[in-house]
């Protein structure tokens, strides 16, 4: 088979370009498929943590991040309906930067998929996967072009990249790449997110808000802006809808937020929300990293954590550092047959061992933020022993190493 690229990249999010520099950099030709365009803004977080800032100076927009992003995250809280515990955040002590700082995924996207672009990754965007068929060694995939029409790209390697709540290409053997959807129930989880102009929250802290049926997070971003996001049991929406009919959704959840917690009253006094509020969802958390046949997934793709502990991000780079460091261990023509399902194997087990324990700490961290009779007890805890919301955060990984490649080797037989 003549291969049109080594690998073709489905997503253009934080996981996809990053998975796309990597792969660019180790000289394997590559092709990424994004179907939006950018920039774009996104319900999904911010905050990249210390671990990760020297993986985005090897991707090549370490600089140009740090010019850009909010200030230096050197306080954590669990902002509860009338008081607020904090601690200092734990300092990474691997690398050489201690503190995680947050930026806009609209700056964040466009620029890894620019940097995917000059290390010389093919860009087909807006297009879109429609199906991959043939497997590890010899795909075919279908593609969508907005301007050129369907194209067929052959490749030995394909990696899901494809984001949150978006449906990916038809994988082989009728597995779809999607993540699964079911009948609704009360207790999906719906995101919200809308950015604040001249918000009071203090420079530099990271609060968890702790809701009724749901939790949130706020935090300074590039540009001053103050991001607010929130995940909300559907039956709470309903309620808090019900409260102000007639109204959009994201107006009913700032009123929520607002009344459910006297930080968020307080750091928007003032405030001029800049746009319209996101909402996305449901939130699926959970496992899909080994469900594809010889497709390799990065990202949301491989595996969704709640997003109470802002790891989104940490975790579509260092999924996509851990996949790009397995892959270039051998030419592309060689990961097929045995091999290849071998490495796809290899891959998904190591995925589990990195980032399994954050997902299951992440779903113990929400389930007692979400139930007011067991989150004031925890608050309580920690406004007296402020040592453990520091050691909460240092086991959701804000204070760990970014997982950073070893030097790129090909193997040639």
């Amino acid at each position: 088979m003549n291969f049109d690229c080594d690998a073709l990249v489905i997503g253009a999010g934080p996981a996809g370009a990053a998975s796309a520099i990597l792969l660019a950099q180790a000289g394997w030709r590559v092709i990424i498929v994004e179907q939006h365009t950018y920039p774009r803004r996104r319900v999904c977080g911010e905050c990249i943590a210390a671990g990760n800032l020297e993986l985005l100076d090897q991707l090549g927009i370490g600089q140009d991040f740090r010019r850009a992003a909010g200030p230096e995250l050197r306080r954590i809280g669990w902002m509860g309906a009338s008081s607020t515990s904090t601690a200092d955040m734990p300092p990474c002590k691997a690398g050489p930067y201690r503190y995680g700082r947050a930026v806009g995924r609209d700056w964040l996207d466009a620029r890894l998929l620019q940097q995917a672009a000059s290390s010389g990754a093919v860009v087909l965007q807006p297009a879109r996967a429609r199906g991959v068929g043939g497997e590890l060694g010899g795909f075919e995939c279908t593609v969508d072009c907005v301007t050129g029409g369907l194209r067929t790209l052959r490749t030995p390697v394909v990696v899901d990249a494809h984001g949150s709540w978006e449906r990916g290409p038809t994988l082989p053997a009728g597995e779809h790449a999607g993540t699964a959807r079911g009948p609704r129930r009360s207790s999906e989880l719906l995101a919200f997110k809308a950015n604040f102009r001249n918000a009071t929250l203090a420079p530099g802290f990271l609060p968890v808000l702790v809701l009724p049926g749901g939790y949130g997070g706020m935090v300074i971003a590039d540009g001053g802006l103050t991001t607010l996001a929130c995940c909300l049991r559907r039956d709470t929406l309903a309620a808090c809808r019900a409260l102000v009919p007639h109204e959009p959704a994201g107006i009913a959840v700032e009123a929520f937020l607002r009344s459910s917690c006297s930080g968020v009253h307080e750091a928007l006094k003032g405030a001029r929300r800049e746009g319209a509020w996101l909402s996305v969802g449901p939130l699926r958390p959970g496992v899909r990293v080994g469900a594809a046949r010889g497709v390799f997934r990065v990202g949301n793709a491989a595996g969704e954590s709640h997003a109470l502990i802002g790891e989104g991000i940490s975790m579509a780079l260092q999924s996509s550092a851990l996949l790009a460091a397995m892959l270039t261990r051998r030419p592309p023509a060689a990961i097929r047959g045995r091999l290849g399902i071998d490495l796809h194997r290899s891959y998904a087990a190591a995925w589990r061992r990195a980032f399994g324990p954050r997902l299951r700490l992440a779903a113990i961290y929400a389930h007692v933020a979400m139930r007011p009779r067991l989150a004031e007890p925890a608050r309580a805890l920690l406004h007296r022993w402020p040592a453990l919301l520091r050691s909460a955060a240092q086991l959701a990984g804000k204070a760990s190493g970014g997982g950073l490649l070893p030097p790129t080797t090909t193997e040639t037989a």
